[in-house]
C-alpha cells in the first residue's frame, strides 16, 4: 500500500471520529484556568484561577469555565472529590478539562471520587484517572481522550439520550452504552483491565454506537455485547482475548468473542476483529441474532459478517510482537479509526509482512501499533577521544531499530566541515572517518532516521590536540560568590586554577597542582580545581601535566591572593556576644575566637558566609587596668595595632572593620588586664553583594548644642539623614561620626534605623567629663530617618555625616589586614592648628577605614581627617584628653597620591597613630 494512500484513509478515519471540517484553520488559543492542589501551590477557591493563585479543586473550575477556554489541572495529583461537570462549550470553542504540565505537556492525575458529566455539550476532557469511574448522561458532543481507571470501579457509562461521545485512547475495565445514547464512539481503547467477569463492553438501546480498534479483555462469555435496540452499530478492527482467571463466574462456560442480539443485528456491522482465547477451553466466537457459531466459516456464511476476521484459540503470537496477524490487517477506513494508537504511535508499514488491510493498508487491529522501536543510537563509539591535529578519527553507531529496511545515517564531526551521508542496513553497524586539521573541543553528533521519519541521535565529545608537544598552562583566578546566589558558601581567598589552556596533543592521564602554600591536589583530566588560602600573599602555583603517551610538562607562575573588592550589605544591629552572660572575661595575652554567623545562625539573620569583612561595634567595660584590645582575623599574626583602648574600671567602645580570617572568625586580645568584651553586627562586606559607598567631605547633621536640648532618656530622638549633606533619598546605610560632651553620667547610646524597633546594642558610651566620639554605620530607617537612644542621664550629641551606602555608590571597599600607616610618635607630636600627612594608600583609592588613635596629647583637642589637598572641613573625627589614649573609627576621602590629611584643630599638641583597615576604589 502507498503510503500517500493510507494517509489519506488515516486521516479521513479521523476528521469522521472529531467532526472536524476538511482544512479548517487553528481556532485562536484558547484563554486557561489553572487547578493545583499542592501544599506550596498557593492555590484557593475563592479566587479567578490564575496560574500563580490556581484553584485548590478542579470543582471550582467546573462552576465559572466558559466556552472556549481551557481547564489546566496539574498533573502527577491526587484530587479527592466528586466532580460533576453541567457547562456547556459553544460549537467550535468547547469547554476543555486537561491535565497537563505548565508548559502544556501531556500529564495524568487521579480523582478518587466517582465523574459525572450531565447536561453538557461540546466538552473535552483529558488526562483523567477515574478511579470511581465516570457516567455521561444527557450530554452531546463530548470527547473523553486519555482516561484511565483500572480497578473494577474504573468503568464508563454512557447513557440517557447522549449523542456523538467519543472515548479515544483510555484504559478502562469496562464501558456500557445505554440508555438511548446514540453514536457513541469508542476507538483505541483498551478495556477489561484485570480481567472483568462479563462483558467489557455493553452496549443496549444505544443505536449507531462504534467499537473500533479496541484491544478487549472478557472473562468467560461474550466480550462485547450488543443488544436491545442498539441497530446500525459497527464494530471494527477489536482484539478480543478472551480469557480464564480464578474467580470465573462459570468456568464451563463457552468463551465467547462479540455476541449481537436479534433486536440490534439491523443495520450492525462487524468486520477486521480478530477474538482469541485460552488453548483447551470451548470457544464460541459469534453470537448473531440469537445464535451461536463456533466457527468463523459457519458464522461467516449464516450472517455475511466478519469476512476479513481472524479466530485463533490461542493468545500466544497475538499482540504487539513479531508476526502477530494484528499487523498491518484491519480496515482504515472504518468509522472511528484512528491514524495512531493508545499512546500516540502512528500507523507503520512493516514490510516483512504482507498488508492485508482494506486496499492493503496497513493500519493494525487493536489500540496498539506494533512499529519501528527506534528509540537510541547505541552503542556509538569514538576510536579517539583525544588525539593531535592529523589524526584519523572513526566513529561507529548502530541503532535498536527492528525494520529491516536501511536507515539514513548523518554524521556532523563539529569542526564545521560538511555532514557525511551514509545509508546502512538497520542490521548493520555504521562506520565513517575523518581528519581533523586543527585544534577544537568538538560535539561528533551522528542521527539515524528510517523509513518513516523517525529520528534519534547521539553525540560523543572529542578533544583534538595542536600537533606540537604537550605543554602544560593555566589559569589561576578568585572565586567570587555569584550575585544571583550571595549567600553561597565560598569564603574568601578561594581561588580556581583552571589548567584547560594547556596544549595537550593526546588524553591527559593526570595532573598536580601545587598551590603554593603546602597543599597539593591531583585530578584525573584538566578541569578546574579550587583552593582556598588561609591568608593573603604571593604564592607560586605550579602545574604538572602527564599524557598518556608518558610525556609530562610543568608550568609554574605567582598568583597574588587578596581580599575582593566588595559592596556593604546592612543588617539591623544585633548583638553577637556578650562576655558578661557566660561570666567569663577575656584574659590579657589570651586571643579569643570570635564565630562571624553565617546561614541563619542568628534567627532573624541570615547572613552570607562569603562575606570579606565585617563591621563590628566593640566595647571593653570592667577593664582591670588600663589596657587596649586588638581585633584581627584569624589565621593571621597579631598585628601591632589596637582598636579599643581602656583605663582600669572604665568603658570605652569603637567600631572595628576587620578581615574575616580561617574559617570565618575573627580574634580578640587584651594586651595585659583581663575586661567584659561585647560585640555588636552592624553589617559586612561581601563581592558581588550590597551597595557601593560614596565618601563625603564631613558635614554637619545635628548638634544638640544648638538647641540646647541633649539626648536624654526620656526624649524620642530622630535625625534626618536621607536626602541632607550629599546623602541620596535611596541610600540604605550612612557612616556617621557620632560625639557625645557634656554627659551627667555614665550611659551608653544606640543608634538604630527604626525608631519602633530600638536595637539592643549600643554604640558609644558617653562620661561626665569626658568628650567621646564613635564611627557609626547604620541602615537608613523608614522616611531616610536614623533614631538614637540613650539608656540613662543625658548628653549632647554630635552627628557629622562622612558617606553613604547606596544603589549609585561609586567604590567598593577592599579589607586589608590591619596595617600602622603612620605614628608621630617617631617624629614629634601634631602641634594645634597644623596638620600631618598620612600616605601609603593606594593611588586610585577615593576613601579609606582607618583606626585613628589619639595618646599623649598635652589638652583637649579634636582630629579632623580628610583627602588631602582638599579644603578642611569644620567637623571633628576624634576627641582627644590629656593623660588618656583615644582611638576611633575613621571613615574619610583620599586626596591626590593615596594621602590622607589629619588636623589638630586646638588645645594641645598630640601624637596620632594611624592604621589602615581598607579602602575603596570606583567601581
Amino acid at each position: 500500500m502507498r503510503p500517500a494512500r493510507m494517509t489519506v484513509l488515516l486521516a479521513a478515519g479521523l476528521a469522521t471520529l472529531l467532526g472536524l471540517p476538511a482544512g479548517s484553520a487553528a481556532a485562536d488559543p484558547p484563554n486557561y484556568l489553572y487547578v493545583n492542589n499542592t501544599a506550596n501551590s498557593g492555590c484557593s477557591d475563592t479566587g479567578t484561577g490564575t496560574q500563580d493563585v490556581p484553584y485548590c479543586s478542579i470543582s471550582a473550575a467546573a462552576k465559572v469555565v466558559q466556552p472556549g477556554q481551557t481547564v489546566r489541572i496539574a498533573p502527577g495529583l491526587s484530587y479527592n472529590e466528586a466532580v460533576t461537570i453541567n457547562r456547556s462549550g459553544d460549537p467550535g470553542k468547547p469547554i476543555t478539562f486537561s491535565v497537563e504540565t505548565r508548559e502544556g505537556a501531556p500529564g495524568w492525575m487521579d480523582l478518587n471520587r466517582p465523574l459525572a458529566i450531565s447536561g453538557a455539550s461540546h466538552l473535552v476532557l483529558r488526562g483523567w484517572g477515574t478511579k470511581k469511574g465516570v457516567k455521561v448522561s444527557r450530554s452531546d458532543d463530548v470527547l473523553l481522550e486519555r482516561l484511565s481507571g483500572g480497578d473494577t470501579e474504573g468503568s464508563l457509562v454512557v447513557g440517557d439520550r447522549s449523542t456523538d461521545v467519543r472515548v479515544i485512547r483510555s484504559g478502562l475495565s469496562q464501558a456500557r452504552i445505554e440508555g438511548g445514547s446514540q453514536r457513541t464512539v469508542l476507538s483505541r481503547n483498551l478495556f477489561g483491565f484485570g480481567a472483568v467477569s462479563g462483558p467489557a463492553i455493553t452496549v443496549v438501546d444505544a443505536p449507531g454506537t462504534v467499537v473500533t480498534n479496541n484491544t478487549v479483555i472478557g472473562e468467560c462469555g461474550p466480550i462485547v455485547s450488543v443488544a436491545g435496540g442498539s441497530t446500525g452499530s459497527a464494530l471494527f478492527n477489536n482484539v478480543l482475548e478472551s480469557v480464564v482467571v480464578s474467580g470465573c463466574r462459570a468456568p464451563k462456560e463457552p468463551q465467547g468473542g462479540i455476541s449481537v442480539s436479534q433486536t440490534a443485528a439491523e443495520d450492525t456491522r462487524a468486520d477486521y476483529n480478530l477474538i482469541t482465547g485460552t488453548p483447551g477451553r470451548t470457544m464460541i466466537p459469534y453470537n448473531w441474532s440469537g445464535t451461536g457459531y463456533p466457527t468463523l466459516a459457519e458464522y461467516q456464511a449464516a450472517t455475511g459478517q466478519g469476512a476479513h476476521d481472524i479466530v485463533t484459540p490461542s493468545r500466544d503470537g497475538v499482540g504487539l510482537i513479531e508476526g502477530s496477524p494484528t499487523i498491518d490487517s484491519a480496515d482504515a477506513t472504518a468509522p472511528g479509526a484512528l491514524p495512531t494508537d493508545r499512546y500516540g504511535q502512528p500507523a507503520e508499514d512493516d514490510a516483512r509482512v504482507p498488508n492485508t488491510g482494506r486496499d492493503g493498508g496497513y493500519l493494525d487491529r487493536g489500540a496498539y501499533e506494533f512499529g519501528d522501536v527506534l528509540s537510541a543510537l547505541e552503542p556509538m563509539e569514538l576510536d579517539q577521544t583525544w588525539a593531535p591535529a592529523g589524526t584519523q578519527v572513526t566513529v561507529k553507531a548502530a541503532t535498536n531499530s527492528r525494520w529491516p529496511t536501511a536507515l539514513v545515517y548523518t554524521v556532523d564531526f563539529g569542526d564545521g566541515t560538511a555532514p557525511v551521508t551514509t545509508r546502512q542496513g538497520a542490521a548493520d553497524r555504521m562506520t565513517a572517518a575523518h581528519v581533523y586539521t586543527s585544534p577544537c573541543e568538538c560535539v561528533v553528533k551522528v542521527t539515524a532516521v528510517n523509513g518513516i521519519g523517525t529520528r534519534v541521535s547521539a553525540s560523543r565529545p572529542t578533544r583534538v590536540g595542536p600537533a606540537g608537544p604537550l605543554t602544560a598552562a593555566f589559569t589561576a583566578t578568585p572565586v567570587l560568590l555569584p550575585s544571583d546566589a550571595p549567600a553561597a558558601d565560598i569564603a574568601p581567598f578561594t581561588f580556581s586554577v583552571d589548567p584547560s589552556t594547556t596544549a595537550a596533543p593526546w588524553q591527559v592521564s593526570g595532573v598536580d597542582v601545587d598551590f603554593g602554600d603546602g597543599a597539593s591536589q591531583h585530578i584525573d583530566d584538566l578541569h578546574p580545581v579550587r583552593h582556598t588560602y588561609r591568608t593573603s600573599g604571593d604564592y607560586e602555583v605550579g602545574v604538572t601535566v602527564t599524557d598518556v603517551k608518558g610525556a609530562r610538562s610543568t608550568s609554574r607562575r605567582s598568583v597574588k591572593v587578596d581580599y575582593a573588592p566588595s559592596g556593604y550589605v546592612a543588617v539591623e544591629p544585633f548583638r553577637l556576644l556578650d562576655t558578661r552572660t557566660a561570666h567569663t572575661q577575656l584574659r590579657g595575652g589570651e586571643p579569643l575566637a570570635v564565630q562571624l554567623p553565617a546561614g541563619t545562625a542568628v534567627p532573624g539573620h541570615e547572613l552570607s558566609s562569603g562575606m570579606t569583612a565585617a563591621v563590628l561595634n566593640v566595647t571593653v567595660t570592667d577593664s582591670t587596668e588600663e589596657a587596649h584590645l586588638t581585633v584581627w582575623p584569624a589565621g593571621q599574626p597579631r598585628p601591632a595595632s589596637s582598636n579599643v583602648n581602656v583605663v582600669a574600671g572604665g568603658t570605652s567602645a569603637n567600631t572595628v572593620t576587620v578581615p574575616v580570617g580561617t574559617e570565618g572568625r575573627v580574634l580578640a586580645q587584651l594586651n595585659s588586664g583581663s575586661a567584659s568584651l561585647v560585640m555588636d553586627f552592624v553589617g559586612y562586606y561581601q563581592p558581588n553583594a550590597g551597595e557601593g559607598f560614596t565618601p563625603l567631605t564631613p558635614t554637619r547633621l545635628r548638634d544638640t548644642r544648638a538647641t540646647g536640648v541633649p539626648l536624654a532618656e526620656s526624649i524620642f530622638f530622630t535625625v534626618k539623614v536621607a536626602g541632607l549633606a550629599g546623602i541620596p533619598a535611596d541610600a540604605t546605610a550612612v557612616a556617621l561620626n557620632l560625639t557625645s560632651t557634656g554627659a551627667t553620667s555614665n550611659s551608653h547610646i544606640a543608634v538604630y534605623p527604626d525608631p519602633a524597633h530600638r536595637a539592643a546594642t549600643s554604640n558609644l558610651n558617653p562620661e561626665p567629663g569626658k568628650d567621646k566620639s564613635n564611627q557609626v554605620i547604620v541602615p537608613v530607617g523608614p522616611q531616610g530617618i536614623v533614631a538614637l537612644h540613650i539608656n540613662t542621664g543625658s548628653t549632647h550629641v554630635i552627628l557629622d555625616a562622612v558617606g553613604y551606602y547606596g544603589k549609585d555608590g561609586k567604590a567598593l571597599f577592599t579589607p586589608t589586614l590591619p596595617r600602622r600607616l603612620a605614628d608621630t610618635r617617631s617624629t614629634g607630636k601634631v602641634a594645634p592648628g597644623t596638620a600631618t600627612t598620612v600616605s601609603g594608600l593606594p593611588a586610585d583609592a577615593v576613601g579609606a577605614v582607618l583606626n585613628v588613635t589619639a595618646t599623649d596629647a598635652t589638652a583637649p583637642t579634636f582630629l579632623t581627617a580628610y583627602g588631602y589637598g582638599a579644603t578642611r572641613p569644620e567637623a571633628s573625627s576624634l576627641n582627644t584628653r590629656p593623660g588618656a589614649t583615644v582611638p576611633n573609627h575613621v571613615t574619610t576621602p583620599v586626596g591626590e597620591g593615596g594621602r590622607v590629611s589629619i588636623w589638630n584643630s586646638h588645645g594641645g599638641s598630640t601624637h596620632v597613630i594611624t592604621d589602615v583597615l581598607g579602602y575603596f576604589t570606583k567601581r
